[in-house]
């Protein structure tokens, strides 16, 4: 049996940040992750992958990137960033260990692993949006013959050259990926968008990040701040609706409070493919067969291979599922600073742009609240 002070469970980037905010409380923690490395969700990620937020509110706590950094960080930047921070004093990594279960006895936390059972007096669950990869199960797909993977396996356009490909889901994956392929190699590229994204641009007015303008809009009434977001976008961007990607209804921050769904962030070469059809976007996937994908407008397309940009899910259920602490969606409730239950915390759960920068926020304020208890 180990026992420990603080043990969280995900190594990612809210993990790192909250491991690292107690380090600089003087309190050492237990980093747990049941992959083999720390940050494992980016070292899968696809090679021509920036950060769409800027590096000054997309680092861990009081670690910025070294000078020399773009402003938007590379995937494999953000992974070194991760890994030279994930192993300073004070933090115990774990790695190759599933955190199972999370019980409440005798006054601290059990946490249920593969490698055998965990004692803490604290635990903050970290694991956040990107845990396990969705794929629908559309009606045919068994008998599809094309090669079908989710964007969490895609790397780079080599495999399609020549190819047909149709990309599922208009997210910031789905748009950069369908653009990775068209500029690429492929000789057709369909995204496929059941749901038209809100969007917005990685570079804002005058060439600045386009989360400077964002962030604060995070702390104005929801109405305001989509009005402003909507009139932004049709002044940078336009309407795209004779492309397939009208204006939604729904703004970029109310949809964020009901559904957890961030924009769309990219650069204005994207945009720029969907307005030369260098990417066609066509309606949601319905059905697949031997020939062909029907489409919610009843169209049928060819494409030889597909890859799915259709997000991931928190398995939660089986980790705290029983305490009390999920709503009807499965999310935490609370998160951060505040306690879920007595000890326990949920940090990087919030979908927004500068998500890394705002875990680190909370992992600070957790910590601190984490060091009183421990007093």
């Amino acid at each position: 049996m180990s026992q420990y002070q603080v043990a969280i469970v995900g190594a990612g980037t809210s993990g790192i940040s909250a491991a690292v905010a107690l380090a600089d409380r003087g309190i050492t923690s237990l980093l747990i992750d049941r992959a083999d490395r720390v940050g494992s969700s980016w070292h899968s990620r696809y090679e021509r992958l920036r950060l769409n937020t800027g590096k000054q509110f997309s680092h861990l706590p009081n670690r910025p990137y070294p000078t020399d950094t773009p402003t938007f960080p590379t995937r494999d930047q953000v992974i070194e960033h991760l890994e030279r921070h994930a192993h300073e004093a004070g933090i115990e990594l774990r790695l190759g260990c599933r955190v199972e279960r999370l019980d409440r006895a005798d006054g601290h936390w059990r946490l249920t692993t593969s490698t055998g059972a965990i004692d803490a007096a604290e635990v903050v669950v970290a694991t956040g949006f990107d845990h396990e990869p969705f794929v629908p199960d559309w009606p045919g797909r068994p008998s599809w013959p094309g090669a079908l993977v989710h964007s969490s396996q895609y790397r780079n356009p080599l495999p399609y050259t020549g190819k047909r490909v149709l990309v599922v889901g208009a997210g910031c994956s789905g748009m950069e990926i369908a653009y990775d392929l068209a500029t690429g190699g492929a000789a057709k590229v369909w995204l496929s968008a059941r749901t038209p994204p809100n969007i917005m641009l990685r570079h804002g007015p005058g060439g600045i990040a386009g989360d400077f303008i964002a962030t604060p809009l995070y702390h104005a009434p929801i109405p305001i701040a989509d009005a402003i977001a909507r009139f932004g976008r049709k002044k940078t961007i336009g309407d795209l609706g004779e492309f397939g990607l009208p204006i939604p209804d729904e703004g970029i921050f109310a949809r964020s409070a009901r559904l957890g769904v961030a924009p769309a962030i990219v650069d204005n070469d994207v945009i720029a493919a969907i307005r030369n059809r260098s990417i066609e976007v066509v309606p949601g996937v319905e059905s697949l067969d031997a020939d062909s994908v029907c489409l919610a407008d009843g169209v049928r397309i060819d494409p030889q291979d597909m890859v799915c940009a259709t997000g991931f899910r928190r398995e939660l259920d089986k980790l705290a599922g029983h305490l009390g602490v999920l709503d009807e969606r499965g999310w935490p409730h609370p998160t951060g600073e505040k306690p879920a239950a007595e000890g326990l915390r949920f940090i990087g759960f919030v979908p927004r742009p500068s998500q890394i920068g705002f875990a680190a926020k909370q992992a600070h304020r957790a910590a601190r609240a984490i060091a009183r208890e421990l007093r």
